[in-house]
């Protein structure tokens, strides 16, 4: 019992589990994580390797690119002075966001481009095509503008911001500000922004994309001068962009000195005569010397403010421009073509003197109209009117009553109803207008300027498909019909009236000087041809321009103490209204003092007639010139021979 008890009561007892050894677990994670580190090592090298010596050349350009940087240096644009050393324009400074595509981490964009939509208010996806455009271009360098004409709270503001703003910079450059507001506008124009065009045609002369140039008027014309020599500094970047130094710099060479033919005293009063007459509309008038050709006075209405273009855009007056139907934005002096009417009774009546068709004394009996029976059907009559009836006129009275019957014969000739007078014809007639220039650019040197019409059969069957008829040639010799010229063009023919031939190219700047003082353009008149008219035959013209003045058509030109000889016209346009009358252009053109003559004058007024609207105002321009008060020079303007310097 004692053996079965004792044996009950034994416990049985598992084998105890075996624990493991802590060295053993030690040893293996330091195994595991030497595997790790030496992998981890390899990777390391494969990546040192790939960045040393596969890409090495090209992570070593990108890093001298981070340190040092050739910038340009902007020059300060050349200033522009009239004849007698007044300023017009003068230079501002204007702030702009700009950034460099190369210094913006590509993972940074868009929050670079949300930053600037808070500080800007420009559009995050504006900014964004434009940062990725400049990466894909050939200099991701080059400074893209995102924003121009800020006012100097919001670039201090953003100034503030740029230390985490990577790539984002204020670039500070001079703008034109146009010191006459638009008195002047038409023959200084504006400067703008290079666009895409004109920077893939200019960046081998050293522009970059966000220049700014010469866009109309002698701006445009004279850049060469005007923009002056970039300089350029070599500088020491952080990654970010930022300047740290300048290492060395090679300073810009300002832009040269232009000083105009314009007298702008009498720029202004021209203006402010001609607004008087215009009453909103279409007008322009230009005074030349004539024994130079220098313009001394162009003006354009309605015009327009060269300010708007300057510095950042006021879109809303270009806006305002743009829907003008009387289109402010174009020079009418140069660049809108009109029919002269009897101005251009210059031409035709000279070339009939030079060609024997025409004397002095060669009277026509101007009594209203011609009739002109149908060289097919003469039982058909057409009837060519003239302003009013006079009865008997030579020469002299024929201009200075500006017949239109007269110049019919002169131009067309007559060869009914017992009568055999032979005109010019049309080739001949032709010819001499072109050889006044008409139908060819003058080669002012403004921007825009077109050629005008002077048509003959061979234009006539090309354009419509038609014969030229004798009508064609009557109307033709009136400055009717298919006939157009420019206020610019008109003056040059009366210029080459008054002066006996000589035919000028004219000009708005007188002369370019250089930072010294240097003239590097000279002032010499340039002759584009002299005509083919005698000195006798000039004088018999210049003598029925007076009588035109003194007991004619253009009375309304008088002046006390000033001999003006001029020339009025009424030149139809457009289609009849309901009483058979169509609207009329007004002109003037003349000179003065009349036996001596030294300054011309036309003025065109889109609606009105010569005689009545148009030569009160060229006779108030020639007054105004010569009778007016002799001024001391502006304050600070140099002599008109000696233009200060800026």
């Amino acid at each position: 019992m004692g053996l079965l008890t004792n044996h009950r009561r034994r416990r049985w007892r598992a084998e105890p589990a075996e624990q493991p050894d802590p060295r053993a677990q030690t040893t293996a994670r330091l195994n595991i994580l030497k595997l790790v580190v030496a992998a981890a090592f390899v990777a390391l090298a494969v990546q040192l390797a790939n960045l040393q010596l596969v890409r090495g050349h090209e992570f070593q350009q990108r890093a001298q690119l981070n340190q040092l940087r050739i910038e340009p240096i902007i020059p300060a644009r050349g200033l522009i002075y009239d004849r007698n050393g007044v300023q017009l324009v003068n230079n501002v400074p204007s702030f702009s966001a700009v950034v460099i595509a190369a210094d913006i981490p590509k993972a940074r964009t868009l929050q670079i481009a949300d930053g600037l939509q808070q500080l800007l208010g420009v559009p995050p996806l504006e900014t964004t095509l434009k940062i990725e455009q400049a990466r894909r271009s050939n200099d991701p360098f080059a400074p893209v503008i995102i924003k121009d004409g800020l006012d100097q709270t919001t670039a201090f503001r953003l100034r503030e911001e740029l230390s985490r703003l990577p790539g984002v910079q204020i670039a500070v450059e001079p703008v034109r500000h146009y010191m006459h507001g638009n008195v002047m506008s038409d023959v200084i124009g504006f400067t703008g922004r290079i666009d895409p065009q004109e920077y893939a045609a200019l960046k081998g002369k050293g522009y970059i994309p966000s220049d700014r140039l010469g866009k109309a008027g002698v701006e445009a014309t004279y850049e060469q001068y005007l923009r002056g020599v970039p300089g350029r500094k070599e500088i020491e970047k952080d990654a970010t962009g930022r300047e740290i130094r300048t290492l060395a710099q090679d300073p810009a060479k300002p832009g040269d000195t232009v000083v105009l033919s314009i007298d702008y005293d009498l720029q202004k009063k021209t203006t402010e005569l001609l607004q008087k007459a215009a009453n909103g509309g279409q007008a322009a008038a230009v005074v030349m010397d004539v024994h130079t050709g220098e313009v001394l006075a162009l003006v354009s209405l309605p015009t327009y403010d060269g300010n708007t273009f300057s510095g950042k855009v006021d879109a809303a007056k270009y806006q305002q421009y743009l829907n003008d139907p009387n289109k402010p934005l174009v020079n009418h002096a140069i660049s809108e073509e009109y029919a002269p009417g009897s101005i251009f009774k210059q031409i035709t009546g000279t070339a009939a003197l030079q060609e024997g068709v025409a004397t002095p004394s060669t009277t026509i009996a101007a009594n209203g109209y011609i009739l002109v029976p149908n060289e097919y059907n003469p039982s058909i009559l057409y009837r060519f009117n003239d302003w009013r009836s006079f009865g008997n006129l030579d020469f002299y009275g024929g201009v200075a009553w500006s017949s239109d019957v007269y110049f019919y014969y002169l131009a067309g000739g007559y060869h009914w109803y017992g009568q055999n007078f032979n005109g010019l014809g049309v080739d001949r007639l032709a010819r001499y207008a072109r050889d006044y220039g008409l139908g060819s650019k003058t080669g002012i040197d403004l921007t825009g300027e077109a050629a005008g019409n002077i048509p003959d059969p061979a234009w006539k069957q090309k354009t419509f498909g038609d014969v030229w008829t004798l009508g064609d040639t009557y109307n033709m010799a009136i400055g009717q019909g298919f006939v157009t010229a420019t206020p610019i063009q008109m003056v040059r023919v009366t210029v080459a009236v008054a002066n006996g031939g000589t035919l000028f190219v004219p000009r708005v700047v007188r002369e370019v000087r250089d930072a010294q003082g240097h003239v590097i353009v000279p002032n010499v008149p340039k002759v584009a041809r002299q005509l083919p008219i005698s000195a006798a035959n000039f004088a018999i013209m210049r003598q029925a321009m007076m009588d035109s003045v003194s007991w004619g058509a253009a009375t309304a030109a008088h002046v006390n103490d000033l001999a003006i000889a001029g020339k009025t016209g009424t030149a139809e346009f457009g289609n009849p209204g309901a009483n058979g009358v169509s609207d009329t252009h007004a002109w003037f053109t003349g000179f003065a003092p009349a036996n001596n003559p030294q300054l011309a004058v036309t003025v065109f007024l889109e609606k009105g007639i010569g005689g009545v609207n148009a030569a009160p105002v060229g006779a108030q321009i020639l007054d105004y010139y010569f009778h007016r008060p002799q001024q001391a020079a502006a304050p600070g303007a140099a002599p008109p021979q000696g233009i200060a310097q800026p």
